[in-house]
């Protein structure tokens, strides 16, 4: 008897389904290849990463993305010849892939360098078949993960009011998909920034740009350049949208935005540790937030970290912008959030 019973609760846990472990939190970092990421890219923890989205590349007039040994249109840290070596992605893919950290290339950015074909005419009826299979060979040649849109503003509203950004989308989406790799995108949260509706079903993770909620001629003087009342406001926006939790990442800045005599110099968070020491590590502001005022507004390491609780509550984790601004050790900001991510 007793074994019979024994056999019985054995093929119950066989059969018995496994229960789900919770998603792991993403985090996605941006690699600028317009500035000098070697560095970073050599020191940084990978463990802490689950993605990267190299930024950013963009096509050329006729909608290429790789000439030769070269990436068509971008903004590659060079001296003497502005376009990216081709190697400097594989050699990102091929450091990340060891870790098992996913890559992804990102189209477009707040500014489009002078090299970029025309968008709009290049996601025409015409021509946005083969815009698609020129991205779509792009990822497969370098083993990328996926395709990060990130059009912004301007361009994305041109694109949009085109009727071209859904289609465009829902393309990439359903050919990438084919090949098991992602779509992402980045998005502001304000009228005029955001992705449409309609294209929210395309994307694996709609990463949210929560910051810049000041700058030299926007926001209120005084205001802060990434606040927690901004991520809130920012994952609500996106939820009401109608995009699920498990889609949208929130965005947090690894720089500030200063003002005054701080106007114009580099702000982001290595440079102010260096200037004004680690203590900087642990507020949000250099000087007086107010009109008229020297001041510099950034996240240190505890809104970081309170972000980070936010994102592992009401969204699927966090993105970067960007990773070569960080520090290394007891400061670093990437250490901030994955230890809270992970209730560390």
């Amino acid at each position: 008897m007793f074994r019979t019973l024994a056999a019985a609760l054995l093929a119950l846990m066989i059969a018995a389904p496994a229960v789900a472990k919770p998603a792991k939190p993403v985090v996605i970092g941006y690699i600028p290849t317009f500035k000098d990421y070697r560095p970073t890219l050599e020191v940084i923890d990978m463990s802490k990463l689950t993605h990267i989205n190299i930024s950013f590349a963009n096509p050329d007039a006729e909608g290429r993305f790789v000439n030769g040994d070269l990436l068509a249109c971008s903004d590659g840290y060079a001296p003497g010849d502005g376009m990216l070596p081709a190697a400097d992605i594989r050699n990102i893919v091929a450091k990340a892939h060891k870790h098992g950290v996913k890559v992804l290339v990102s189209l477009g950015g707040g500014t489009l360098p002078k090299c970029s074909g025309d968008w709009v005419d290049l996601l025409s009826d015409e021509k946005r078949a083969t815009t698609v299979a020129n991205l779509v060979k792009f990822a497969e040649e370098f083993d990328l993960d996926g395709i990060d849109v990130d059009l912004e503003w301007e361009i994305l509203t041109a694109i949009d009011k085109a009727g071209r950004y859904v289609q465009f989308t829902a393309e990439l989406s359903r050919e990438l998909d084919k090949r098991g790799l992602l779509l992402t995108c980045a998005t502001a949260s304000n009228p005029g920034g955001m992705i449409p509706i309609g294209s929210i079903p395309h994307f694996d993770y709609i990463n949210l740009m929560s910051y810049d909620g000041v700058g030299p001629t926007w926001g209120p003087a005084g205001g802060e350049n990434a606040s927690m009342e901004m991520a809130r406001k920012d994952i609500a926006v996106w939820l009401a949208r109608g995009a699920p939790k498990e889609k949208i990442v929130l965005g947090v800045p690894f720089y500030g935005r200063g003002f005054g005599e701080y106007a114009g110099q580099f702000n982001d968070y290595r440079h102010i540790l260096e200037r004004f020491g680690e203590d900087a590590a642990y507020g949000d502001v250099i000087g007086e937030r107010c009109a008229g005022c020297s001041y510099i507004t950034y996240s240190g390491r505890p809104t970081t970290r309170a972000k980070a609780r936010l994102a592992a509550e009401q969204t699927a984790g966090v993105m970067i912008w960007e990773l070569t601004e960080d520090v290394q050790g007891p400061n670093s900001l990437l250490d901030a959030l994955y230890d809270s991510l992970n209730n560390e």
